[in-house]
């Protein structure tokens, strides 16, 4: 606020020359200085130790909303939305379980296939370059774990598996899907990931080899590794629970 800047300063540069060189009148600094405080800002003051006291009590876990119905309970009158700014301006929040998932984890033990794609990720016919990533879906059971294999010609998902780890065998399965789908024998065929440990592992690159294909991996803290694999990831993000898409016209 204008008038909690110019009490900091006004020691040093005084009223006047702050008020001039924030193009705010003296006048209107000190009619703030000597207004009575709101209805407003008097019940918030009044409240903030209350909440404090309550999220203190509780070991310092509740959010708004549990903080909100522990103070109805205590007797306040509050609304739950006037409960989280008082939060803010207490500088207080609650414990937040949720975690971020990662999908990609490195092994920096094994060997990695050399980028055959360079960020180019155009094909002029199909079965040239497929592109392959792994995502999440929250549900209400749990993380749900994906993988999808696409073909960078038509844009299509050709191979996909759903499971509830991220283990090198639901990669496996999304291939399989996607050879049973092209064909058992695919010569000439690039398949691009990123560095994660399903894709440098020694079994994917054998059952690649068995489609005649050869595996490529992008680059390592690089956005654009496998950007077209990541466009996909988030279009396709709810549906390739229900299944294989395409996208629209």
């Amino acid at each position: 606020m204008i008038v909690d800047y110019v009490d900091a300063h006004r020691d040093e540069f005084g009223v006047e020359p702050i008020c001039r060189a924030l193009q705010v009148a003296p006048s209107t600094y000190y009619a703030a200085k000597t207004r009575p405080p709101s209805d407003r800002s008097v019940r918030d003051a009044r409240l903030i130790p209350i909440l404090v006291a309550i999220w203190l009590e509780n070991f310092r876990v509740y959010g708004a909303q549990k903080l909100w119905k522990a103070a109805r309970r205590a007797g306040h009158e509050i609304g739950r939305d006037q409960v989280a700014r008082l939060m803010r301006t207490a500088g207080i929040e609650g414990v937040r379980r949720t975690k971020r998932v990662r999908t990609t984890r490195r092994d920096d033990q094994a060997p990695r296939h050399p980028d055959l794609v360079q960020r180019d990720f155009t094909a002029t016919r199909p079965n040239e370059l497929w592109v392959t990533d792994l995502t999440y879906v929250p549900t209400w059971a749990g993380v749900a774990y994906v993988c999808f294999i696409v073909d960078v010609f038509s844009r299509m998902i050709v191979g996909w598996r759903v499971a509830s780890h991220m283990r090198t065998d639901m990669v496996l399965d999304a291939l399989e899907m996607a050879r049973w789908s092209r064909g058992t024998r695919l010569a000439g065929l690039r398949c691009h990931s990123d560095a994660g440990s399903q894709f440098t592992a020694v079994r994917y690159g054998e059952r690649l080899a068995e489609l005649g294909a050869v595996p490529s991996i992008g680059s390592v803290g690089d956005s654009f590794d496998n950007a077209l694999a990541e466009t996909v990831n988030g279009l396709y993000k709810t549906e390739l629970i229900r299944g294989p898409a395409r996208p629209g016209p």
